[in-house]
């Protein structure tokens, strides 16, 4: 007989001794954040990443979640003015952080300008990564304006400016599997005043 045969059973009935079988309350943490303009208190699980905490426990289901490994770019939201993966980064990394989704940028009647640009040149087809989409187009145009390079960025030195090279390549990490990519530019090219 092998030593696991003998060790297994042991293990099982000891689970509380050998850390298997053990139930245990998660570990919770209290994270105050500013979303869309309004203060939030929440305890969540340490564990929770940003997007369960703005869809699961604040109800803000514009952000959505679509491959949840941090590649699509579907759960694309601004945080203290930079962009990010909501489902890549815990909620309890961005205690006292302001976070704008979908909702923060505008309402039906008073939509963002590119809000109003992506619906004005159909910059959507199923619409599911448009919330995303149109969270990261609004940080590119101001990482354009904050002079922030990108990899293709040929000179260094000079001033950040609005191409269909640079938009292609700040907007890489957000994907539209409808293909509506030549849209989505011509509505960011629009909100840039006509750029590229």
């Amino acid at each position: 007989m092998s030593v696991t045969a003998l060790a297994a059973p042991r293990l099982v009935a000891g689970g509380s001794e050998s850390g298997l079988g053990a139930t245990s309350k998660p570990v919770t943490a209290k994270v105050g954040m500013e979303v869309n303009g309004a203060q939030q208190a929440l305890e969540l699980d340490t564990r929770t990443t940003l997007l369960d905490a703005l869809r699961e426990h604040m109800h803000l289901t514009g952000t959505k979640k679509g491959c949840d490994h941090g590649q699509c770019g579907a759960c694309t939201v601004i945080v203290d003015g930079r962009r990010i993966n909501s489902c890549l980064t815990l909620a309890v990394m961005h205690e006292g952080a302001k976070v704008t989704t979908i909702e923060g940028l505008g309402r039906p009647g008073s939509l963002h300008p590119m809000q109003a640009a992506f619906v004005k040149h159909d910059g959507y087809q199923c619409g599911y990564c448009t919330p995303g989409q149109i969270c990261s187009a609004v940080a590119v145009l101001d990482e354009i304006k904050a002079d922030i390079p990108s990899h293709v960025t040929g000179d260094l030195t000079a001033k950040a400016s609005f191409s269909r090279t640079e938009v292609r390549e700040r907007m890489s990490g957000n994907i539209c599997r409808c293909g509506a990519y030549s849209n989505i530019h011509d509505a960011i090219e629009e909100v840039a005043g006509g750029a590229a």
